[in-house]
């Protein structure tokens, strides 16, 4: 994975998160960098969130972000109204935004959490011509 850290770390991200939402990002990143081994992320702890995808362009070429909440962490996809799910998990009415509230790292490593994240990497690839 490639990081861009003009905007921080992925543990700046995360530093104020309980332990057990953190677990889950990690999972969550863990899963991404299994998947997609060339992927840009970029942490900006500001948000906090980090966006993951094919360039550091948030909006038109990450597919997904992980921003930790209380007692939870959001996957979230920046095109998911775009991608075809086979299941009920993407949460969301916006025009493209869509996510999923991830609540254990069993969870974030799910076959169902793996199946959408490659349907919004497809949906990118394809988006970008690559």
């Amino acid at each position: 994975m490639h990081t861009i850290t003009s905007m921080g770390i992925f543990e700046d991200v995360v530093k104020r998160a309980p332990k057990e939402v953190c677990d889950i990002c990690l999972a969550l990143r863990s899963l991404i960098a299994g998947l997609h081994p060339d992927a840009v992320e970029v942490p900006r702890p500001g948000e906090p969130s980090a966006a993951y995808g094919y360039g550091e362009k948030k909006m038109s070429e990450a597919y997904a972000y992980i921003m930790p909440q209380k007692t939870y962490a959001n996957l979230g996809f920046y095109h998911g109204a775009s991608i075809a799910s086979t299941d009920s998990l993407l949460e969301g009415t916006g025009k493209t935004l869509r996510h999923i509230k991830v609540r254990s790292v069993v969870m974030a490593q799910s076959d169902a959490i793996k199946a959408v994240l490659l349907a919004a990497m497809d949906e990118r690839r394809t988006a970008l011509g690559l």
